[in-house]
């Protein structure tokens, strides 16, 4: 259920293979702001279809038999991993059906379509999206003789999104760094599943904060019960690609192992971040990617003095909303 180093590191020779390098900006500005010796933000948001995901999207993929690959696979998402896996589908010549909930933004759904996915629409009503999108994901595969694929409770998914983490290990010791406090923001926990498991194990003094939308912090609430639990039903976010209302499984085994904490923003900090991410660091974030630098920014957690790496995850977001956003900040 958890992968070891050795794990991280086959799928991150892998997925390296097929990914970009994002970089790792060191901010002089946000330094000054927040009272930290150094903040080092990397964009996953420059990466392949606008987002980490294409990582352990390509790493699950090539676990796949010949057999599966050549009938082709279906996910649910609400965009960032419905992106990544049509990029990766698409690299590797297997055919990809993602189930989207309707509200999910149109620029996730256009893009998806753009990279020769088959993209189902579900309308959820008042129960959660997730559910629905799953139950649709589950009789297409059914139906179909497809192979199902879980966005983030998958020890391979853990495993290719664990390549975020080890990237920023290798940047930060070519700078002579070391990172004190590491923010990742979490919907299902693939991503700090695999970034907290990179970090456990080769930088085991730094300490993980996993940051969540307020209402959508299950990974949070599980950590602090010592068990998964599942939030109830409430208004929705800004951060669409954060509302999973429990973690997964596989990743909550990693966060839990790596002894990560939990952390949660508002929209409003969210919209300030995007903002400030625009303007000081030219960088267009989506709600969802801005949430871990609103957490350091909001000054919830004491920053004084240390270094910081943030963890900024996609940057998909239409032209429409980010103006909308910004305006708001």
């Amino acid at each position: 259920m958890i992968p070891s180093l050795d794990h991280l590191r086959r799928a991150y020779a892998v997925t390296s293979q097929a990914t970009q390098i994002t970089p790792l900006l060191d901010s002089k500005p946000l330094a000054r702001q927040t009272g930290a010796a150094r903040v080092f933000v990397k964009p996953e948001s420059l990466q392949w279809a606008g987002s980490f995901k294409i990582r352990g999207a390509y790493w699950r993929l090539k676990q796949l038999s010949a057999e599966e690959a050549r009938k082709g696979v279906v996910a649910y998402s609400s965009g960032n991993f419905a992106q990544g896996l049509a990029a990766a589908g698409e690299a590797l010549g297997i055919p990809v059906t993602i189930v989207m909930p309707i509200d999910a933004p149109a620029a996730k759904r256009d893009a998806t379509a753009g990279y020769g996915a088959t993209v189902v629409l579900t309308d959820h009503g008042d129960r959660a999206r997730e559910e629905v999108a799953s139950e649709r994901a589950r009789q297409i595969a059914a139906d179909e003789g497809l192979a199902l694929l879980h966005p983030f409770d998958d020890p391979e998914i853990v495993a290719g999104q664990a390549g975020a983490g080890l990237e920023a290990l290798e940047q930060l010791a070519a700078k002579g760094a070391s990172t004190d406090l590491l923010f990742c923001p979490v919907g299902g926990g693939g991503l700090i599943g695999g970034v907290s498991l990179a970090f456990h194990y080769l930088s085991p003094d730094t300490v993980t904060y996993a940051v969540e939308p307020e209402g959508f912090n299950g990974m949070g609430s599980s950590l602090a019960a010592g068990a998964i639990e599942t939030m109830p039903l409430g208004p929705g976010s800004i951060c669409d690609g954060l509302m999973a209302r429990r973690p997964g499984v596989a990743p909550f085994a990693a966060v839990q192992a790596a002894g990560v904490r939990g952390i949660t923003i508002g929209d409003a900090s969210v919209r300030k971040a995007m903002r400030m991410a625009f303007e000081r660091m030219k960088l267009v974030l989506e709600p969802s990617g801005a949430a871990s630098l609103a957490a350091l920014a909001d000054g919830g957690v004491d920053v004084a003095g240390k270094t910081v790496l943030v963890i900024a995850t996609g940057g998909n977001v239409s032209l429409q909303d980010f103006q909308r956003h910004i305006a708001h900040a």
